[in-house]
Formats: structure tokens, sequence, C-alpha cells
């Protein structure tokens, strides 16, 4: 998979080493690194009421196990992230952790999108670009390929499904 998704992720990793676009990419992985989230969980319970209370903790829990889920994964698989296999992409910004699959930032940007979305339906028109953002730069910043995000899409919508179904 990796020598048809090499083209994509250099193209992207370009135009990523552009300012303005790796500002903005930089500044998005960054806020889908945790504090949006947070944040979100924060006024959920504060402004949400019980309801916004549950949210909020629904959130959290899958949270820890897409964390537990995604951790297992890259240390079992251990694929290479692009940029340090030697194609030419450069990380524009430092890597958490040396490993490529699955994505973290991904996985968690879509299981938290999915939870939240099921609790607050009106969200999704702010939580599913800001997902695809994160996802997208994830590619653009080098990190990633777009099969460890694709599969990251996958197993957080999995686990949001899991965890919404056990609520």
């Amino acid at each position: 998979m990796t020598t048809v998704e090499l083209p994509l992720c250099l193209a992207l990793n370009r135009w990523g080493s552009r300012s303005f676009v790796h500002g903005f990419f930089a500044t998005i992985s960054r806020l889908g690194d945790g504090p949006f989230w947070y944040a979100l969980m924060v006024a959920l319970a504060v402004l949400g009421g019980e309801q916004g209370t549950r949210a909020a903790l629904h959130m959290a829990l899958t949270g820890l196990a897409a964390l537990a889920l995604y951790r297992a994964l890259k240390h079992r698989i251990r694929r290479p992230r692009p940029c340090a296999a030697g194609h030419g992409i450069v990380a524009l910004v430092a890597p958490l952790d040396q490993f490529s699959f699955p994505s973290g930032h991904t996985l968690h940007a879509v299981s938290f999108t999915a939870v939240a979305c099921a609790w607050f339906p009106a969200l999704a028109i702010l939580l599913v670009p800001f997902a695809a953002l994160v996802a997208v730069s994830r590619v653009v910043l080098g990190l990633h390929y777009p099969s460890d995000v694709l599969a990251a899409i996958g197993i957080g919508l999995v686990l949001a499904a899991v965890s919404l179904s056990l609520a």
C-alpha cells in the first residue's frame, strides 16, 4: 500500500511546507492532540446539564478505550512513519512517538465526534469538519500515510458504535 500512497503523501507534505498551510494544519493537529476535545467535554459538562455530563463522561471513557487500543496496535504493528521511512517526506511537527499505524489523532477525533454527535446532533456542523481536518493534517504534516488515517476512521467509528451500544 505504501507505494500507492507515496505520491499523495509527498504532494500533501510539500504543500504543507508552505508557511500558511503549515501553520494552519499544525494548529489543527495540536488542538486535535487533546485541548479541543478536553474543552468540549468541559463545556458539555458545564453547559449541557445532566445530558452534557453524561456525554462528557461517555467521551472520556471512549477516549480511554481508544488510547489503549491505538497504543496496542502501534506497538504490535510498528509501521514506521512516512517521515522516517526515507521517502523525502519531512515531519513538519514533532511526532509523539515513532510509529505510524493507526493515527491516534484521527481515531480519537472520529470516536469523540461520533459520541458527542450522538448525544448532541447539532454539534455535527462543528465537529465533523474539525475531525476531517485533524485526519488530513496528519498526512500533510508528514506523520501518517493515508491508510493510517483511513484505518483510524474505521476503528474510531467501530469503537464509537460499540460504546454507544453499551451506553
